[in-house]
């Protein structure tokens, strides 16, 4: 079994979704580690309520966006809803992030100054550059200590206010708001921590959001309360799409009757194939990739046999894959597109309202 079979074998029985005891002997036999794990988070966690353990603070407001499961719950376009929300209102935002899978991840730097991209996508991550280059006027830093992250930012920058990418878990930083993420489907997996469930701490620390935002959520969708707290209800979907190698943005429902080879290395790929399908297109494989995918050459090159092998006339990846695929061999990379993933949600107010809050205090 390669990794990214295991990774998706693992998934479904951490998320509750294997059926019989294929699924559920793993996780009671990864429960006692599941336990010790929870322990741990939980006295963390109260070591930092109780200011046993001391969070730095920034001298700005910190709005973090984060969740409380591993994989992707939608992070990335929920901050850069709240940033444009932010600069729309004339205030200058910088985004705090890690910059998992960079070559430079941990290093206090500046990606972006909210002008000019000071490092590609292969030094600071997918994420962070994804956000520079489409979210006009946005800062970015990036660093493991994103208290020293943000110094570095505002000496630089000097920014009104600071956007906390997955950060629910970063307590080390002081944060004035915290929006928590929960996929609709399936919120908190099947209740255990890892590793032999979803969850990165016990489902408990949602007390600590100030806001609960569902993301995936059919239309119409009615959650249920969650310890109290404002609730949204969000969901995707994919806009227009570009091509990799350059030019204007097209519709996916132009590429109806192509035949389509579909990959995408993000948390839950399954969903955006799902859609390809929904809007017409005739998916004839689908190559789901471990998160935040390296693409490195035997990738590449397992790609490009793919491509030849099941016939497509071109490919669909997301525009997060994207920013690292330029190292892709001419024959893909000429048929490549990059579909751009939009944010709905269907009532912003109990979120505009708490940021517009915390600004005026």
């Amino acid at each position: 079994m390669d990794l990214t079979s295991f990774s998706t074998y693992w998934r479904s029985v951490a998320a509750g979704s294997r059926p019989g005891l294929s699924g559920r002997l793993p996780a009671l036999a990864l429960s006692p580690l599941a336990l010790v794990y929870a322990c741990i988070q939980t006295i963390r966690g109260i070591l930092y309520e109780k200011r046993i353990l001391t969070a730095k603070r920034l001298p700005r407001p910190v709005i973090s966006v984060g969740n409380i499961t591993v994989g992707g719950t939608g992070k990335t376009p929920v901050t850069a809803f709240i940033a444009r929300f932010l600069i729309g209102r004339g205030l200058k935002v910088a985004v705090l992030s890690r910059g998992y899978g960079g070559s430079m991840e941990g290093q206090a730097a500046i990606v972006s100054d909210g002008r000019t991209i000071r490092l590609d996508a292969g030094q600071c991550g997918d994420e962070p550059y994804l956000l520079a280059a489409t979210v006009p006027g946005l800062m970015v830093a990036m660093g493991a200590d994103r208290y020293s992250a943000g110094m570095l930012a505002m000496e630089q920058l000097s920014p009104d206010v600071f956007l906390l990418d997955d950060g629910f878990q970063h307590l080390r930083l002081r944060r004035d708001l915290d929006i928590l993420l929960v996929d609709c489907a399936r919120p908190f997996g099947n209740g255990r921590t890892l590793p032999a469930g979803l969850l990165r701490e016990p489902k408990s620390a949602v007390q600590r959001a100030g806001l609960v935002m569902y993301t995936r959520c059919p239309e119409g969708y009615t959650p249920a309360p969650l310890s109290g707290k404002p609730v949204c209800t969000a969901r995707h979907r994919l806009g227009g799409a570009v091509p990799l190698a350059g030019g204007p943005s097209v519709s996916l429902e132009s590429l109806r009757g192509r035949k389509v080879l579909a990959f995408a290395g993000i948390g839950e790929p399954g969903p955006f194939f799902e859609e390809l399908r929904a809007l017409g297109l005739d998916v004839v494989r689908t190559i789901p990739l471990p998160d935040h995918a390296a693409y490195t050459p035997s990738q590449l090159a397992g790609l490009t046999a793919a491509f030849r092998a099941c016939g497509a006339d071109c490919a669909v990846t997301t525009e997060k894959d994207g920013v690292k695929l330029r190292r892709l061999v001419p024959e893909l990379a000429d048929r490549i597109m990059l579909a751009r993933l939009e944010l709905v949600i269907d009532d912003p107010t109990p979120l505009t309202d708490l940021v517009s809050n915390l600004l005026q205090k």
